[in-house]
């Protein structure tokens, strides 16, 4: 048994905090909302973002980060990406080297095109900061439905403590040295999300979305690739995994967001009416700069950014993505 805390009470926070409770560790979760732990603590339940999911009587809520932080052998970071950074900032002063920290958080970081760890180890230099990733809504993961996932560490002794913290017989945990791959793959797949989420509201069918999915992961391993990640994580769970289950399922707030956008309603419009943080927004201008900055060609990411920031209609990018100049699907020549 560990003794761990998860930093953040949104629904993936919580879902996370009752597996590693049901395998047996003394969990701690904070929120930085007074509103969020009374609620915890009276109902024993997240009414508004994981409904129906009972948490047991002994898991502490605190509104306290040094009560969370101190004396834990695991830390989750599992607040929304915008907040990672402040975070880990506010972390610093209570981290113990010896501590490790999880982060399972998707995005890059806009204003620095940092991957989250990247971002965490800035603020706590020395930091010991392993990722988790993976095809695994909340919803499903609180109510233990069979899920699989991947724990990404720099050293191997990091990825099998993870692993075995929160493998159980429903949650299968596989490990793998490549977190930056990994956390690009997390990223991206938001923005292609928001795609299919579009086409959707477009009333487009299953014939667009599998192309959105095909040829999104392809950009998303075209530019991880270049950044020094491996291909195989993107063919993986952390890559096309994830896309996948991003693209296809309600559960998913960039989908949800995507649809509504296609539908008509702008940006600002689409995140309130799905009244969570929608990750694949923010990512999708780091996104940008980064197939920019390392002269990767991103049509669909492109076309995400002109809908979001430069009110170009959906129906309209679409159109630019089918029209454009002829292509080969493989870069390889292999005719006679």
């Amino acid at each position: 048994m560990a003794k761990v805390s998860v930093l953040g009470a949104g629904s993936w926070g919580i879902a996370l905090a009752r597996v590693l409770h049901t395998n047996g560790n003394e969990v701690t979760v904070w929120s930085a909302l007074g509103d969020e732990i009374s609620m915890l603590c009276e109902h024993r339940e997240h009414l508004t973002k994981l409904p129906g999911v009972k948490l047991p009587d002994d898991m502490i809520f605190t509104q306290n980060l040094e009560e969370a932080v101190k004396e834990k052998e695991l830390l989750v970071m599992a607040v929304p990406s915008p907040f990672v950074r402040s975070t880990a900032g506010q972390i610093a002063a209570f981290y113990d080297k010896k501590q490790i920290i999880v982060n399972v958080a998707k995005g890059i970081e806009e204003a620095t095109l940092k991957t989250l760890s990247d971002v965490i180890k800035d603020e706590i230099p020395g930091a010991n900061v392993a990722v988790l990733s993976g095809p695994s809504h909340a919803e499903e993961v609180g109510r233990g439905i069979p899920t699989t996932i991947v724990a990404g560490a720099d050293d191997r002794d990091t990825a099998h403590f993870v692993q075995n913290l929160f493998m159980n017989d429903v949650f299968r945990v596989y490990t793998s040295p490549d977190v930056l791959g990994i956390e690009i793959g997390a990223a991206l797949k938001n923005v292609v999300a928001l795609a299919a989420g579009v086409a959707d509201g477009l009333g487009y069918g299953d014939n667009t979305k599998a192309a959105l999915i095909t040829r999104g992961m392809a950009e998303i391993t075209r530019l991880g690739c270049k950044m020094g990640g491996r291909p195989e994580t993107f063919y993986g769970l952390s890559g096309v995994g994830d896309l996948i289950v991003t693209c296809a399922s309600m559960h998913s707030r960039n989908r949800r967001a995507g649809i509504l956008i296609g539908q008509g309603k702008t940006m600002a419009e689409a995140m309130e009416e799905v009244k969570m943080v929608v990750e694949g927004v923010h990512s999708a201008k780091a996104a940008k700069a980064l197939a920019d900055k390392y002269q990767v060609s991103m049509p669909i990411v492109e076309q995400v950014n002109q809908v979001l920031f430069n009110n170009q209609s959906a129906a309209d990018s679409v159109g630019e993505l089918m029209l454009r100049d002829k292509k080969m699907e493989i870069s390889v020549d292999g005719w006679k």
